[in-house]
């Protein structure tokens, strides 16, 4: 549900969880807005200028219910990089340049298109930023001095093996408490903000015990002003945009990807569906924004979002209230903040960088040793040593390829082959306007890979208390899955394990079962939940039901067995259902 349909129902409850929420993921906002800022190249309050302005207009105009948005990880190689090349000035114009592409992607519904890039390039390309952004805080941890940051990675990396003499002690020190107390935080007090803890247990030891001796924000950068920037429009000519439409063209592209992740990963934890068009619209209107209160880029932040739904966020004013949580704290401790350790901060970073990893995905796609694992690796080492552009670029290419070749390899296997260009799924046990509240009955056809997986989760119910929890899947058209398509597969298997339900699978064939298999999703769902024929599936599903549920229903089948096997006074399950419920799927089957 978007627009303000996502406040229907909205009260005094609601309303006390918005606050509390924002003002977690506010205070948890803080230090990563300024650690982020810093490592892209730019000053610390630039990163808190995005976190006010961009997430406050995220909440409101994109179009997930709970999703947070400012500057993330994902963003720190890439704005650097444009930061060294073009400088701060350029970095905003390119970044309003990004904010009107969103808007056009958004506005011409191409937001579904962002899911067509396959799991292993996501994984992999997320994969590199994550080593990236962890390896480019040594420095910091370290206290390295006279140091200079460079582009690429192997530069970078050299750079600290020759400053390696100049470690400070303290700076390690300083840096461990952080990380001790961000660590033991994680492990023991999940909900509480570790990474501003430990901020402040580091300053404050180092004030104490180490005044003078460490790198701090207002020795490296100044102090942090406690007030907004006022408003500037940068000067735009022609010149400037052919120069800066590539790099606008990346940091759209990968905003786009990031925001649209946060969003799927949402839906997943709160049961909710987004509109990914609207929700481009938003981190558009949100780039164009920020850049004129001198805020960097900003995207979703998956982390962030996650902490706002598990603190029990009702609507998008959670992620106003954030924002503004994070405006009153600039406004009442910002001189404060110029006394934190550069070497506090670095910790912070490597422990978002560590999370971000996808390090279980990675290597799950790795032991795989399909094509997939070749896309993956590939894409990775060309995010780490060369750059994100080309590893997308070649990465997407290398799908293609694998995908052609995947196909040709059932052509010549099978005869006759459904449509390779698209899946369908259809539902064929109940009309549109009458649900059966018990069983759900889907019939998918065409291969169930990287392209089709968004129609698959799209056409796919949502699940709830009113809904089917025994869902049947009949997958004897399917000749063909990858990784994207299990993925959606293991999705649908955890939503129904959070509802107590159970998936049902018929005439799978050897390729998806086996790629089932190599994941561990067929032991996750069960050899017994797997039939050859559509008609032994029915009648133990059948047989599990509750028919009480089932009176009404629109379809014959449920009102004969209903009407015959009506549960007794005490509410318990008839004796004579079972025996009625090879007559019913016998109906089912000949009507499918």
């Amino acid at each position: 549900m978007t627009g303000w349909g996502r406040f229907k129902g909205y009260n005094i409850a609601s309303l006390r969880k918005d606050i509390i929420s924002g003002t977690i993921v506010g205070v948890i906002a803080i230090p990563l807005g300024m650690a982020f800022a810093i490592a892209s190249g730019v000053k610390p309050e630039y990163g808190i200028y995005t976190t006010i302005v961009a997430g406050i207009l995220i909440s409101l105009f994109g179009g997930s219910r709970f999703q947070i948005g400012g500057p993330t990880g994902a963003f720190i190689p890439i704005l650097f990089a444009i930061a060294m090349q073009y400088g701060y000035e350029n970095l905003l114009i390119a970044g309003m340049m990004a904010g009107v592409i969103l808007v056009v992607m958004g506005a011409l519904r191409l937001g579904v298109l962002i899911r067509f890039i396959p799991k292993p390039v996501t994984i992999g390309f997320t994969t590199g930023i994550a080593v990236i952004i962890f390896t480019g805080q040594i420095a910091n941890f370290l206290g390295l001095r006279d140091m200079k940051r460079h582009e690429s990675f192997v530069d970078n990396m050299k750079e600290i093996g020759a400053h390696l003499p100049t470690v400070n002690l303290y700076s390690i020190l300083t840096a461990a408490v952080c990380l001790g107390v961000v660590v033991l935080g994680m492990r023991f007090a999940p909900k509480v903000p570790g990474s501003l803890i430990g901020l402040l247990c580091a300053t404050v030891i180092a004030a104490l015990f180490f005044s003078g001796k460490v790198t701090t924000i207002g020795s490296a950068y100044g102090d942090i002003p406690n007030t907004l920037p006022s408003f500037h429009f940068p000067v735009i000519t022609w010149e400037k945009i052919k120069l800066l439409i590539r790099p606008a063209f990346i940091i759209a592209m990968l905003g786009a990807i990031e925001s649209l992740l946060s969003a799927v990963v949402a839906d997943g934890m709160a049961g909710t569906r987004h509109d990914s068009n609207r929700e481009l619209i938003g981190q558009g209107v949100a780039n164009i924004a920020a850049p004129l209160f001198g805020g960097i880029p900003a995207t979703g932040a998956i982390a962030r979002t996650a902490t706002n739904i598990r603190s029990g966020a009702a609507s998008p004013l959670s992620g106003v209230i954030h924002g503004v949580v994070v405006f009153l704290i600039l406004l009442l401790f910002a001189p404060y903040a110029s006394s934190i350790p550069l070497a506090a901060m670095a910790p912070i970073l490597m422990v978002v960088a560590w999370n971000m990893s996808e390090r279980k995905e990675f290597l799950h796609l790795l032991k795989l040793k399909t094509g997939d694992s070749l896309v993956l690796v590939i894409t990775f080492l060309l995010t780490v040593f060369a750059d994100l552009t080309v590893a997308v670029e070649v990465g997407l290419v290398l799908a293609v390829i694998l995908f052609v070749k995947r196909m040709g390899e059932v052509h010549r296997v099978s005869k006759v082959l459904p449509d390779p260009s698209s899946v369908k799924v259809e539902a064929h046990m109940v009309t549109e306007s009458h649900d059966c509240p018990q069983i759900g009955i889907y019939n998918v056809e065409g291969p169930l890979f990287f392209g089709a997986a968004y129609r698959f989760d799209h056409t796919m119910p949502e699940l709830g208390p009113d809904r089917p929890k025994l869902i049947l899947l009949r997958m004897g058209k399917v000749p063909l899955m990858d990784t994207t398509g299990e993925a959606n597969l293991a999705a649908l298997v955890k939503q129904l394990d959070g509802i107590g339900g159970k998936l049902l699978i018929s005439g799978i064939q050897s390729q998806p079962l086996e790629l089932l298999k190599r994941t561990g999703l067929y032991d996750r769902i069960g050899a017994a939940q797997f039939y050859d024929h559509t008609g032994e599936a029915i009648n133990d599903a059948l047989s599990s039901v509750n028919p009480g549920r089932c009176r009404g229903c629109a379809h014959m089948a449920f009102r004969e067995c209903s009407a015959l096997c009506r549960p007794d006074e005490a509410g318990s399950r008839s004796g004579a259902f079972k025996g009625h419920a090879p007559v019913a799927a016998r109906k089912l089957s000949e009507g499918i």
